[in-house]
This record gives structure tokens, sequence and C-alpha cells, in this order.
């Protein structure tokens, strides 16, 4: 097991990843829901700012959502079935036995897995789910749009990833997983996007922060400049995907 600190990328722009960060479709909720042994409680760990919390409280009669980062918790969208709480994905303070689902979405490369493991096998309930989520490179419509954003994310900012980045681009097929896994069903986040809601949402990035910390804001304005010279227009929308990974299971 590890002590390591939290390696927190995200509070320092809260608000920014409140406002940009994109929320995971019904259809995932749902299939959590239909596999999960009941709906009174989902536990969310790695909450940001209650991407899948609230989307979750449709379904679950109670979602406690939890981040070690105060500043994501004080940015986070309310919701009457959501309690949001300051902590580690490791230590949820929630009693023994008490969720029939436990969720960790984009955040699971960030954190202690053998202790949150722990954690998940003490407070889930007989059969219940746990859920690791991710969502991969996005894609954007139009083939000269799209070849602005791939060549950012690998060619330009590519370096500035952190290591734990790797999980993600692989689906998180890298990471240990010690339960019975289920098949999940192939998933996407889908939105209508403007100009400025794709960049805003690449800012929230952790490889552009670590990129602004070495050579300042330059490679995100370049990335701008390039993508609104293809766009077609600052109030045109264009369909944004992220295909969604999980490793789901009992």
């Amino acid at each position: 097991m590890s002590d390591a600190p939290f390696k927190d990328h995200f509070s320092t722009h809260a608000s920014g990843y409140a406002a940009h960060r994109p929320t995971y479709p019904p259809a995932l909720v749902d299939y959590l829901a239909d596999v999960a042994p009941g709906h009174q409680l989902a536990l969310d760990c790695g909450c940001g700012t209650g991407q899948l919390s609230v989307p979750l409280a449709r379904r679950f009669d109670r979602v406690v959502a939890t981040d070690a980062s105060a500043a994501q918790i004080a940015n986070a969208e309310a919701h009457e079935h959501v309690e949001y709480r300051v902590a580690p994905a490791e230590a949820s303070g929630l009693p023994d036995a008490t969720a029939d689902l436990i969720t960790v979405a984009q955040a699971a490369h960030w954190i202690d897995l053998d202790r949150f493991y722990l954690e998940a096998r003490r407070v889930a309930r007989r059969s219940g789910i746990v859920a690791l989520i991710t969502y991969g490179v996005l894609h954007v419509e139009g083939t000269n749009v799209d070849d602005v954003a791939q060549r950012f994310y690998y060619e330009v900012i590519g370096q500035y990833w952190p290591a734990e980045r790797r999980h993600v681009d692989a689906g998180y097929r890298t990471l240990p997983f010690p339960f019975t896994e289920l098949n999940a069903p192939p998933l996407a986040i889908e939105v209508s996007w403007q100009l400025s809601d794709l960049i805003g949402y690449v800012d929230t990035w952790s490889a552009v922060r670590e990129a602004e910390k070495r050579v300042g804001r330059e490679p995100l304005d370049a990335f701008a400049q390039a993508l609104a010279a293809v766009w077609g227009g600052p109030e045109r929308r264009r369909t944004v995907t992220w295909p969604i990974s999980m490793r789901i299971g009992t």
C-alpha cells in the first residue's frame, strides 16, 4: 500500500472544471443502476464537481460524493439527493455494507487503488457493484477540426501529461481489478459544443496545467487560434464525442 500524497492537478481550476467538463450520459447511469443490487445508496469517489454524482441521483435514492479537493467540492453542482464530502476515495466515512454502487469516474488513475479496493469491499453491500469509469481522447465533428484536436493532444501537449494518463489511454485495462468482472456495453459521451466550450474543456487538462507551469499559455493559445481557423465561426456547434471505458464488477 502507498502513503503517497494526494496528487492535486485540478483544484486551481475547479470553477473551469465545473463549467467545462462533460457530464455522463443517461445510458451509463441506467446500466449501472440495472446491474446494482439495489438503489438506496451510490458512493461516487473522486467526484470532481459532480459530473457523475448528479446523474446518478436520477436512479439512486441517495448519492454520497467524495473528493479530496475542497475546491472541487466547493464548486460542485448542488442536488437534493447528493451529499458532497471532502474525503479521499480510500476513506469515505460510510458505514460497513451500505453502498449498492461504488464508482470512480475519470479519477481511478490518481488514487491508491489497493487502499480504495479495501474501502470498497468494506462499504459495499452483498453483490454490490464497483465501477472504474474513464473516457478517452475526444473526437470532434469535421476532419480538419479533429486533426487540430488530435495533433494538440498527441504532439503538442503529449509530453506534459502525468505518467498516470497512460491508464486512461488504455481504457483502464492496465489497472488491477480484483473483482468478478462484467462485460460493459459500448457507450460514449456526446455533446454539441461551440468553439469556446471546447477550448474551455481543454483548459481543464492536467497536461495544460503542467505546460502552463513550464512554458506558459502559448501552447493553449496557439491551439485556440488553430481551432478557430477551421471551426467555422464561434457560434457554430459541432458534435464532440468521447468513448467510455469501464472496469465493472461485483
